[in-house]
């Protein structure tokens, strides 16, 4: 039989060759053909990894959220692994979310960051809960009850997202961010194609991204019940008749 020692296949494979064309597709159009803007000038070309990693953070926490549920209602194991895998994923892409925002930030309201700012503070908390997700994930102990307390945190964590996504409608009166560059009607023809085209683009990453970690944890976790299986079998010998005092004294 032949060893497998990578994770990838035809589908991620093409998957990744899409995700360099399109990013070398995306520099060019973000740099020398989306125009710049009458106000922020060069600045807003920070909109297309900006906005994209906003909105695939948003589709990451609702895939734990969703898989949080699974395994608290059906202790699904596949659902559960989902959840883990977006998670980190989500946390790569609030991140990126967090830092661009400064970055931009810092020649439009000319300030990295700003304590009063309702979206990016609940950005910020939601950022934390995910990392906490990671942590509990990482603590140890039985796999089921480390499972269980992170999918609560899963789900607690997707509770804010209505509130970081409607928070510039809702305390309009305090936050300089913009409303949705999406659906302000705003953005020129080329600049919203390249918006649409990182969308894709940070879309395919993600789905690359994912399918590669899902098929890591779940290798990992063969790995623990084979090991588990392993010491049980051996444990369950050391007691059989015929074994040796030592034996059966370890």
């Amino acid at each position: 039989m032949q060893e497998i020692n990578h994770t990838g296949s035809r589908t991620t494979r093409l998957l990744g060759a899409a995700v360099i064309v399109g990013l070398v597709a995306l520099v060019l159009l973000g740099w020398f053909v989306a125009p710049e803007d009458d106000d922020q000038q060069d600045a807003v070309r920070m909109i297309f990894v900006h906005v994209p990693s906003a909105i695939w953070t948003y589709i990451a926490f609702v895939t734990t959220a969703i898989g949080s549920v699974m395994w608290l209602v059906r202790r699904s194991v596949w659902w559960d692994t989902v959840a883990a895998a977006a998670a980190e994923i989500g946390v790569l892409f609030c991140g990126l979310t967090l830092f661009t925002g400064s970055v931009w930030g810092r020649p439009t309201w000319n300030t990295y960051w700003d304590w009063g700012d309702v979206r990016l503070v609940t950005t910020l908390i939601l950022f934390l809960m995910m990392i906490g997700y990671l942590s509990v994930r990482s603590l140890g102990g039985p796999e089921s009850a480390t499972a269980t307390r992170a999918a609560i945190v899963g789900v607690m964590a997707a509770a804010i997202l209505p509130i970081v996504n409607r928070s510039v409608e809702w305390w309009e009166n305090n936050t300089l961010h913009q409303k949705s560059s999406l659906t302000d009607g705003n953005l020129e023809d080329m600049t919203l194609f390249t918006l649409v085209v990182g969308l894709i683009v940070w879309g395919l990453f993600f789905w690359w991204a994912i399918l590669h970690r899902f098929r890591i944890a779940w290798l990992e976790r063969e790995i623990r019940s084979s090991d588990l299986d392993r010491a049980l079998v051996e444990r369950r010998a050391e007691g059989e008749p015929g074994a040796s005092p030592l034996e059966e004294r370890v």
